[in-house]
């Protein structure tokens, strides 16, 4: 396979990988070491199949990709921009994405994906943060006005391209590709230099830019191949906005680099009777989603997936319940997986074990991991602590650091290893269980609580569709254990229910545990990623 080429793998006798390391060039490139060379060998061969909530649909082969990459590569070019400059992407779920991510690449500019939902004081911080110099945006008015908001405090902010029209002023990207030519002459790229940068979507401080090199699109073939399962020939579909990390763990990268498409199902609204029939209309095989789609798809009932092979899941806590029920509808069991915007996939159900339900999985072959508690020892089996991860080879499947001004500084990371921030238990069958976030611990009346082991069981009640739990001040305690519940639909809240959710979690929990101040709540303030913001409650 195409893939094979970039790296070598090991396994044991039961055909379970066991060890991977990567194989490349020193000027790696994946806009011309994979596209362009896939190009060349299949230029019809199926790379994205796009459809909107209208039903409207499009789809790229490798040619088109390959050669709309050079036209915008060009267009960047006649406009300044160069190796090392920083380019913000805002685009949604457009087409226009993927070929300009991919030109971004070619010419060695960190592209900077974001999200649309992006406000004036978050977008000025983070133009400020990393010097960016450009931007392309999705066409939308108040986007549109928005960016030009943001120009006044952004000095260096020099060219903004829309993918449609001329308004406010910008370059309109349609104009610019039509008129740009299709061939590109290759510039000197190396494996090591930056090549994208996400800003972290952490639930407490200020975001940071996680830089990764060339290689970043080669460790995901163990996202693809090994957790999703993605097929040669196959369409895979991830359930994630252009401007979160998850795009680069299921929508490009990996899929392309293992021969499986990708299918991006373009929505504003979330219908999941309309993401059914666009995963059957077009026979997707393997399906990546946070756990609140698959919430909704239990919550609806008789569904039917037919072309479906595998379905994965990652970002926040998966309800063993969610996980039964959507199994028992559709036979398919969803393996959980784990790692952060400074990695890729770090722990997951891979091919070869069978996953179990709630767990994160196995550590995956790119790294070594160890659980550590609070004295720097190693926590002993079902013990929680730290999750601590080192790459096996150099710094493989880590990051290169956090991007401040012109600057890379590797400060999180020591000798190949990161801390980070997570805590989990590990079982007798090298199994990890997510136990919380080290900065979301709970002091109460002398004990150590993780929210998240709370939030589980709040989340088998049937009536809890969301929760979050944090420590409030409390003159006894020093913090009391508070519960803020999004109801599932149609369920009227009352002090009845409220008195029923907190008794069926309470008897479950040890003294110290229990929840003391329970709110219905709206919705829950959630990070730019999707995850559940728990700090300013």
């Amino acid at each position: 396979m195409f893939y094979q080429q970039f790296c070598r793998e090991q396994f044991d006798a039961e055909g379970r990988l066991i060890d991977f390391s990567l194989e490349y060039p020193e000027n790696f490139n994946f806009g011309y070491d994979a596209v362009d060379a896939i190009a060349r060998q299949e230029p019809d061969r199926t790379a994205l199949v796009w459809e909107d909530a209208e039903g409207n649909t499009l789809t790229y082969t490798f040619g088109d990709i390959s050669r709309l990459s050079n036209q915008a590569a060009n267009v960047f070019l006649s406009q300044g921009i160069r190796k090392g400059d920083r380019v913000m992407l805002i685009l949604k779920r457009v087409p226009e994405y993927w070929y300009t991510v991919v030109a971004l690449h070619k010419i060695g500019a960190v592209a900077v994906p974001a999200s649309f939902m992006l406000t004036i004081e978050d977008l000025v911080y983070r133009m400020r943060k990393i010097n960016i110099s450009a931007m392309v945006i999705v066409s939308d008015d108040a986007l549109g006005e928005l960016v030009c908001h943001v120009r006044e405090e952004a000095p260096l902010l020099k060219t903004v391209w829309t993918t449609e029209g001329n308004r406010f002023g910008f370059r309109c990207l349609a104009d610019d590709i039509a008129a740009a030519p299709a061939t590109l002459e290759r510039i000197d790229t190396r494996a090591e230099e930056p090549m994208i940068a996400y800003f972290t979507s952490g639930t407490t401080g200020y975001p940071k830019a996680v830089a990764h090199s060339h290689l970043y699109p080669l460790t995901h073939i163990v996202t693809a191949k090994y957790w999703q399962r993605c097929l040669d020939g196959g369409l895979h579909l991830t359930i994630a906005d252009s401007g979160w990390g998850k795009t680069s763990w299921g929508k490009i990268y990996g899929q392309w680099l293992v021969g499986s498409a990708v299918m991006v199902f373009d929505f504003d609204s979330f219908d999941s009777r309309q993401m059914v029939t666009v995963i059957n209309r077009h026979g997707v095989t393997t399906f990546c989603a946070p756990p609140t789609i698959y919430r909704y798809l239990v919550m609806r009932g008789n569904v039917s997936l037919p072309t479906l092979k595998h379905v994965t899941s990652a970002g926040e806590y998966l309800a063993p319940e969610v996980s039964r029920k959507f199994e028992e509808l559709t036979g398919l069991t969803i393996a959980e997986g784990y790692g952060q915007t400074e990695l890729s996939l770090t722990i997951g159900n891979l091919a070869g074990d069978p996953p179990r339900r709630g767990s994160l999985g196995k550590a995956a072959p790119l790294y070594d991991i160890s659980l550590i508690r609070d004295d720097g020892t190693e926590a002993s089996i079902g013990e929680p602590g730290q999750i601590v991860v080192r790459a096996k080879r150099g710094c493989q499947g880590l990051m290169l650091g956090y991007l401040s001004g012109d600057a890379i500084s590797d400060e999180p990371i020591r000798d190949g290893t990161l801390l980070t921030g997570d805590t989990a238990r590990l079982d007798e069958d090298g199994y990890f269980w997510f136990n919380g976030r080290l900065d979301d611990v709970i002091k109460t009346g002398g004990f150590r609580v993780g929210p998240d082991e709370i939030e589980h069981i709040l989340l088998e009640h049937p009536k809890v569709a969301e929760c979050s739990v944090i420590g409030v001040p409390d003159p006894l305690r020093g913090q009391a254990i508070k519960a803020r519940v999004v109801l599932v639909p149609h369920t009227e809240a009352t002090e009845e229910l409220k008195k029923e959710i907190l008794l069926a979690a309470n008897d479950q929990l040890a003294v110290y545990k229990r929840i003391r101040f329970l709110d219905f709540v709206e919705d829950l303030p959630k990070t730019q990623s999707g995850k559940i913001r728990r700090s300013g409650h």
